[in-house]
């Protein structure tokens, strides 16, 4: 009889991004090879067995995986990445081991990560399955030649899931039959599955902190996506709570939250030197009270921003006292006061109301 060994694996897409960074000697030896901000995010959580865990124990609705711990899980990245070469740069792969009873089995799942709605997903998925399983019958046969050809040869299953961490909704097809023509007519004719869709946005910050644990932080990190989002993380209870959870966190996986959080003020185009105070302090444990200062929002656009208004303002000035230079020569001129209204009208685009009132304000200075 077939003996089939508990696994459980996970793929994690390469996708080119704006920022990049040279890999440090701690993302080389995980594997995190390449830079766009949400992969590299993605690669961190996903690629640590603690965090790995949690997210199967608490974001995917399958019993079995419910008591998933991170001793279960083996990274066999190293193994799957000359398959998929062709469709991604990198991917991260694992495999968890599953107890069902007395019985070993062998589960496989994909862990997709997608900060926009691809399309065709389904389809990539399924390559991906393709290639597990044409993997596992290559590897059976190297133990037992033929098996794969008998009655009670069976292969693993696979689950694919999608984490879509996206500020809208998914709206991509997670069928097969909803990609294929004529699927409704042909039927069973057609193969077909559904991609299990873990949608970030689908979890208040309560229900994420209702996990108690760290992966919660960083999904309440990840959800950040304007001003109000961030508001919502610097409520005093949430700061609490975040406080309470880093306040426990192993060593290494403070360094993931910082690094995340990294990325974060990165994307809210926050200088370099800032971003570096802001990530060293989280390491001290100290990312509530951080949160509680910290006002930036793109500091550099409204910095920018800043400038531009007294740019403006300046410019008002300076607009302002040529229109008064320009009401006195006309004055001086013997000009009528209409004549004047005329001539701001022209100069400087006035509607004939603003003109008036320019006039009216500055004949007698």
């Amino acid at each position: 009889m077939q003996k089939i060994i508990g696994h459980f694996y996970f793929c994690m897409p390469c996708r080119k991004g704006r920022y990049t960074k040279v890999p440090t000697e701690q993302t080389k030896q995980n594997g995190l090879r390449n830079s766009t901000p949400k992969d590299s995010s993605a690669k961190k959580i996903f690629g640590d067995s603690t965090l790995c865990a949690q997210f199967l124990r608490d974001y995917v609705d399958i019993p079995m995986l419910k008591t998933v711990r991170p001793e279960d899980i083996e990274d066999v990245t190293t193994r799957y990445l000359p398959m998929f070469s062709n469709e991604r740069d990198s991917d991260i792969v694992k495999r968890i081991h599953i107890k069902n009873d007395e019985t070993p089995f062998f589960l496989i799942s994909l862990i997709e990560h997608k900060s926009n709605v691809d399309y065709n997903v389904v389809m990539q998925m399924f390559r991906y399955i393709a290639f597990i399983w044409a993997d596992y019958e290559k590897e059976m046969e190297k133990q037992h030649e033929g098996i794969s050809k008998t009655k009670g040869f069976r292969y693993p299953p696979v689950l694919p899931i999608v984490f879509y961490d996206g500020p809208n909704n998914w709206t991509a097809a997670t069928k097969m039959h909803d990609r294929v023509l004529l699927s409704d007519v042909l039927g069973e004719y057609i193969p077909d599955y559904r991609c299990i869709l873990v949608q970030l946005k689908d979890y208040s910050n309560q229900e994420l902190m209702d996990k108690e644990n760290e992966l919660s932080v960083i999904m309440m990190v990840d959800k950040i996506k304007d001003k109000a989002d961030y508001d919502k993380l610097s409520d005093d209870y949430v700061k609490k709570y975040i406080n309470d959870i880093t306040a426990n966190a192993p060593e290494y996986l403070l360094t993931i939250i910082s690094d995340i959080v990294e990325i974060l003020l990165n994307r809210l185009n926050i200088p370099t030197e800032e971003v570096d105070a802001f990530t060293a302090q989280i390491k001290e444990r100290k990312m509530g009270e951080l949160l509680a200062h910290f006002k930036g929002w793109d500091v550099q656009a409204a910095r920018r921003e800043g400038r531009e208004e007294a740019r403006e303002e300046a410019r008002k000035e300076f607009r302002e006292e040529a229109v008064i230079k320009l009401i006195r020569i006309i004055k001086k001129l013997g000009c009528t006061e209409e004549m004047a209204k005329l001539q701001l009208m022209d100069e400087y685009e006035l509607s004939e109301e603003e003109a008036a009132e320019k006039v009216e304000m500055y004949w007698q200075s």
